[in-house]
């Protein structure tokens, strides 16, 4: 199990900020835990989205997140903790308030036999979407560019249409927070990055969205990032945190023209900004710095009083697959 003091240090102060600001969350979490029998699904996950952000919860297959968004959306009880959506507790929400929802689920829940049309329209009904509702439907099938394809029926469109479909069903009643699960999940990498496109067009209009994924790479697209392992949250920040928090820092490249001996290497960890040096070839280092920004000129000049010879030099950005990897490995060291 992962026990992570840096994880539950932020949680904490981020639970002081909601309190002193909750009128600016849509979703406040506090210890939730949700078990089946003996198995624990999600233990003591803390975290909080504010309005108008895009809230990625990234993390392999079957570490909790589909259950978590069930239980923030009334589907499942939590054994214990505590959830306020949009103010409310899901066991109290009203007709009303779940109107303000849209929830598009891991599978493709419209019928086949139907057109496009009818099964927006019919998601229409059920949400009680009257005036202008087919002004709203076109609306909508132009923005998932399904307008041309209205009048076939979903069974013969492509899967990504499908999901397409799925997306302006969710949004047809205009809701102002939305839990999509995996919603690219099988995706080309064409048509993930225009959902994703598409979830920013969403964010602009002032819409919250709670994004579920298994692919690390679109913390990148998130405002905000919750990254589950094993049932549990083992990072919560930024996309751009969550990378110095798995590499202690920034990360700089610094290749020179000759070979770095040792000597230069220990010259280098003496710097008061960098945390630590790597060999990445006979004359290239990687270098953790407190900020790159000042790094950078700081090391141009050392390179000049040391007399190295520098070929290139700059920011080194690593792949959130990398920066997972790195998250789970710090954390399961102090496990």
């Amino acid at each position: 199990m992962i026990e992570t003091a840096l994880v539950h240090e932020k949680i904490d102060q981020n639970s002081i900020r909601a309190d002193q600001a909750a009128a600016v969350h849509t979703i406040q979490v506090r210890n939730l835990r949700k078990q089946f029998g003996d198995q624990v699904v999600v233990d003591d996950v803390s975290f909080y989205v504010p309005h108008g952000t895009v809230f990625g919860f990234i993390g392999p297959s079957g570490c909790g997140k589909t259950t978590t968004v069930r239980m923030l959306t009334g589907i499942y009880h939590p054994t214990s903790g505590e959830v306020e959506i949009l103010g409310k507790k899901p066991g109290k929400f009203s007709r009303q308030d779940r109107e303000k929802i849209g929830y598009m689920p891991q599978q493709f829940v419209l019928y086949p036999d139907l057109s496009v049309w009818e099964n927006l329209s019919f998601a229409a009904s059920v949400y009680g979407v009257g005036f202008r509702r087919s002004q709203r439907m076109q609306e909508l099938l132009e923005f998932v560019e399904l307008w041309d394809h209205r009048h076939k029926k979903v069974g013969q469109i492509s899967g990504g249409m499908q999901r397409r479909l799925s997306l302006a069903a969710t949004l047809v009643h205009e809701p102002e927070l939305m839990f999509l699960d995996e919603p690219t999940t099988g995706l080309d990498p064409v048509l993930r990055q225009k959902f994703w496109q598409h979830f920013h067009d969403l964010k602009e209009s002032g819409i919250t969205l709670f994004v579920t994924t298994q692919y690390v790479s679109d913390a990148a697209y998130c405002d905000l990032v919750g990254v589950m392992v094993d049932s549990r949250l083992a990072a919560l920040d930024s996309p751009e945190e969550l990378r110095r928090q798995a590499f202690g820092g920034d990360l700089v490249m610094l290749r020179s023209i000759e070979r770095i001996n040792y000597d230069r290497i220990q010259a280098l960890n003496q710097l008061p900004f960098v945390r630590q040096t790597g060999r990445v070839g006979e004359n290239e280092v990687r270098i953790t710095v407190d900020e790159a920004a000042t790094a950078i000129p700081e090391l141009v000049e050392w390179s000049k009083n040391t007399g190295t010879e520098i070929e290139s030099i700059q920011e080194f950005l690593p792949a959130y697959d990398d920066v997972f990897v790195a998250l789970i490995n710090k954390e399961s060291k102090r496990a």
